[in-house]
């Protein structure tokens, strides 16, 4: 019998935590594993000098969600001094500005989240856990062709600093990106992983990673101080909850509001039966398109600050969704569970990147202060000194069998809608894992309607007439997300999906 089933975006992340696991760790020691090796093997997605969370359930136990995104700074430098300045990367069908500079980056957290999740949850000690991640940072890992696809799209960020390229640098022609099955070997961040396996985290949190990081921003325009850094705190908190279709759902709450949202989406369609339209067909994605609109127009309406949706205004938006007709108009995600029951859904962004390493160490650092998506109040008004909110969601189903699933997916904006449909997929239309993350998705982004193909004359000519900013994209992309997930069945069964979307894997120990 499997041992523990792994979903994740690279071979090698998969593999990292596959090896924990297989000497004598548990589904939590596989994610800290795999996130440390995401960060040599998927480089333009995770880092860590980014943020995220941990949706955990210890066998037997009650979830718990450990919250290690990044921090605003305690005091905004003057919008003047800033190295803060935009970018555009190019998505093939659409395209999306992200700003970027030392003047971009929040305090990181997921230094402090993985020693946090070690110490409290984990079997093996932080060495051993670091391990496979020092020898992919020693040898190189082999660039596969999605790895390589998605550095050329935000190859302006990389080519912004020259440290920055050089980690995605062919060796043989320095000025061009590494090819398909070329190695980059990153030698500065093997030793910093061998420093954090002896030393923890405090080399960022009050010693000499923190103090070269303030002095650079002092220097060069950037917000954060030593204080930022050493007053980082890991919070827990308890899930959110809640139920469709029979399902028991467990969502990241506040003060992120990707869970909120997510909840709402589900509520809104559950106002509806998804059962009488075909997949795919226009009425199917139009029912999911409008419980997605409904649901941007209430988060409009919603306080910077809220933690629940007022009553009031949920049952004016579920009175809109019964009401509409049919036809009305930076991330990385890791999914693993265990025979024992340990659940891990661990969601790690550093947004696009800052274009600034962490000096000394081979970090990148995250631009979370440059994306739009986070700052919706527009840029330089964020609070001081608060956890930023986030749409990342790592998700826990407890489903009515007694089993459970574990979701997750990255995506920036798209991450909300990418596991609404796979929860839809799952819940309303009973589909098997695998075809759940597999089936095209939709995404509603101010006003426009994206559609995932197959997308036929006779589709596009029902939708169009009601989304006049409709957008029929060419082939599946990585903007639709990348949800990489696995389940354990009520007989101890274990089973994966990886997201093709973002190049996805699954793997059984």
């Amino acid at each position: 019998m499997s041992r523990a089933v792994i979903a994740a975006g690279h071979d090698a992340t998969a593999a990292a935590a596959a090896e924990v696991i297989a000497a004598g760790g548990c589904a939590f020691d596989g994610a800290v594993a795999a996130v440390a090796a995401a960060c040599v093997a998927e480089p333009v997605l995770a880092s860590l000098g980014g943020g995220g969370f941990l949706l955990a359930r210890p066998a037997n136990g009650e979830p718990v969600l450990y919250d290690f995104f990044v921090q605003t700074p305690r005091r905004r430098a003057d919008p003047a001094t800033l190295d803060f300045y935009p970018i555009l990367a190019d998505f093939g069908d659409t395209a999306q500005e992200f700003h970027i500079g030392l003047g971009a980056v929040a305090t990181p957290g997921a230094l402090a989240g993985l020693f946090e999740i070690q110490r409290d949850l984990c079997r093996l000690p932080p060495p051993a856990l670091l391990a496979p991640a020092r020898r992919l940072a020693e040898q190189g890992v082999p660039i596969n062709p999605f790895q390589h696809r998605i550095a050329a799209i935000v190859e302006p960020i990389l080519r912004a600093d020259p440290a920055t390229f050089a980690l995605h640098a062919s060796r043989q022609a320095p000025d061009r990106l590494a090819d398909i099955g070329e190695r980059v070997p990153q030698p500065a961040l093997a030793g910093a992983l061998e420093q954090l396996g002896r030393h923890g985290p405090t080399l960022l949190y009050g010693g000499p990673w923190g103090e070269r990081l303030a002095a650079d921003c002092m220097a060069h325009g950037g917000h954060l101080t030593a204080a930022d850094l050493t007053g980082y705190r890991v919070a827990r908190r308890r899930p959110l909850v809640a139920d469709y279709r029979g399902a028991r759902l467990y969502l990241n709450p506040p003060p992120s509001y990707g869970g909120l949202l997510i909840g709402v989406t589900l509520d809104l369609l559950s106002q509806r039966s998804l059962a009488v339209a075909e997949f795919g067909s226009a009425a199917h994605r139009q029912l999911l398109a409008g419980a997605m609109r409904l649901t941007q127009d209430l988060r409009a309406e919603l306080s910077a600050d809220a933690d629940a949706v007022d009553p009031r205004l949920l049952a004016r938006y579920r009175d809109l969704m019964r009401a509409t007709p049919l036809f009305s108009r930076g991330t990385t995600q890791i999914s693993i569970a265990d025979r024992d029951g340990n659940l891990a859904s661990l969601t790690l962004s550093n947004g696009e990147g800052a274009a600034h390493l962490l000096p000394g160490t081979g970090m990148q650092l995250n631009n979370m202060l440059g994306e739009e998506d986070l700052n919706p109040g527009g840029f330089h008004r964020w609070a001081e000194d608060q956890r930023m909110g986030s749409m990342m969601c790592p998700t826990l189903v407890a489903h009515a069998d007694g089993g459970w699933s574990v979701i997750g997916s990255s995506g920036s904006n798209r991450i909300r809608s990418a596991i609404v449909q796979v929860l839809s997929n799952l819940l309303d239309l009973r589909m098997p894992l695998e075809r759940a993350v597999d089936a095209p998705r939709i995404h509603v982004e101010r006003g426009t309607l994206n559609l995932e193909p197959p997308c036929d004359g006779g589709l596009l000519a029902s939708l169009r007439g009601h989304w006049p900013g409709l957008r029929a994209w060419r082939e599946r992309s990585v903007y639709f997300g990348g949800a990489h997930c696995v389940a354990i069945g009520a007989d101890g069964s274990l089973s994966g999906a990886g997201d093709g979307r973002r190049g996805g894997v699954v793997r059984l120990v």
